[in-house]
């Protein structure tokens, strides 16, 4: 079964943000990404960005696992304040898939 963890960043300038959030954006991507392989918990799938916030996308065996690997990151960010995370336990098409919110 694939789970995911999903971060949802608000963006401070515009609907894009702006190249410096942009930037800040994807060196947190390569910091996420290096963190998922160096403990072999998942992957890190992409970025979404639009209608003033960008997500980020994490899936793998156990979202708890995968959280828990990331965090440490994530409380090291400050760009991240203002957002949230979304544990989701079960397929994206399965309707009952629980789904867990933390507040950054």
């Amino acid at each position: 079964m694939e789970q995911a963890v999903i971060v949802h960043l608000p963006l401070k300038e515009g609907q894009f943000g702006s190249e410096r959030e942009c930037a800040d954006i994807a060196d947190l991507a390569d910091r996420l990404s290096k963190a998922i392989d160096d403990h072999n918990v998942g992957e890190f799938d992409g970025d979404e960005f639009g209608g003033g916030r960008c997500v980020l996308y994490m899936y793998g065996p156990n979202a708890d696992r995968l959280f828990e690997v990331i965090a440490p990151v994530l409380k090291t960010t400050p760009s991240v304040r203002g957002g949230f995370v979304i544990k989701r336990y079960g397929e994206a098409r399965d309707p009952a898939a629980t789904e867990v919110r933390v507040n950054l």
